[in-house]
Parts: C-alpha cells; structure tokens; sequence
C-alpha cells in the first residue's frame, strides 16, 4: 500500500467502466490477467516518467527514484512518499510539486511557478495518455476475449 504522502496517478481511459462491469462477469482468473497486463503498461510509464524526471534537474532526478508502477486493474503509477532524499534528507513527498510545478518565492527548485503545467511527471502521463489507453483497452478486449468464450 502507498503511503498517505505518495502521489498516486491513474491513468484516465475512456469507457473503463464498461469494461470493469463485463470483467465482473468473468472467472476471478480475468481479473488478474488484466492486473498482469495493466502492470506491464504501468511499469513502462513509469520507466518514462523516472527518465523524464532525471532529465528535469536535481530536484526531479531525486524525486525521480521513488516513481514506481503500481498493481491495479488500470495503469497506475506512484512518485512521492516518505523516503529521505538529498543532503538534507528530505522526505520525497515536500519535493514531489516543487519539482513538478516550481515554486513562486523559493529558488531551491530552480523553476518558476508554472500553475496546473507540469514540468515532468504529469506531463509524461498526460503525453502517453492515448497510447497507454489504447494498450490497456486492447489487453481488456483480449483477456474478454479469453475468458468471455468469443
């Protein structure tokens, strides 16, 4: 379970509920074939956001190594929590948004403030949204498929 300071996103996807209620109907065995499927898809997001954050700068690069994908039914990926990063052994989740979004009156993220913009995290979600989408709903169709007898 992530703890209460680490960020957690899923990622958004059109039509998921009905896929969720017909997987309802399936062997318990559906269902975790689509976990298995949607980690894949997480664990490749987050590989993407962990590079994109090394890219952004020491703050991000630091906040970077705690991006990790999660196990759920949809592609979810984690960034933040408690571990202590840098010299003085902050923990992740009090640089998580100044590295994510900047900071208006402090110089220690070396960004300006860029409101509801995302510097690296979000942003790489946002970026892969259509694919991860299109990956997660042709696992969805497949393990229907599967396990559906059509």
């Amino acid at each position: 379970m992530a703890a209460k300071t680490a960020l957690t996103v899923r990622v958004h996807i059109s039509g998921v509920r009905e896929v969720l209620a017909a997987l309802k109907q399936l062997p318990k065995d559906a269902s975790v074939e689509l976990k298995a499927a949607a980690l894949e898809i997480s664990k490749e997001i987050a590989a993407e956001a962990k590079q994109a954050g090394i890219n952004e700068g020491r703050q991000a690069a630091l906040v970077a190594t705690t991006v990790r994908a999660a196990k759920d039914r949809l592609p979810v990926v984690v960034a933040g929590g408690n571990k202590k990063l840098g010299s003085n052994k902050k923990p992740a989740y009090k640089l998580l948004f100044g590295s994510e979004f900047g900071a208006n009156y402090y110089d220690q993220f070396g960004k300006p403030h860029i409101g509801t913009e995302s510097y690296w995290f979000f942003k790489t979600i946002k970026d892969n949204q259509v694919e991860i989408s299109r990956r997660w709903l042709e696992a969805a169709d497949e393990v229907v498929r599967k396990f559906g007898g059509s």
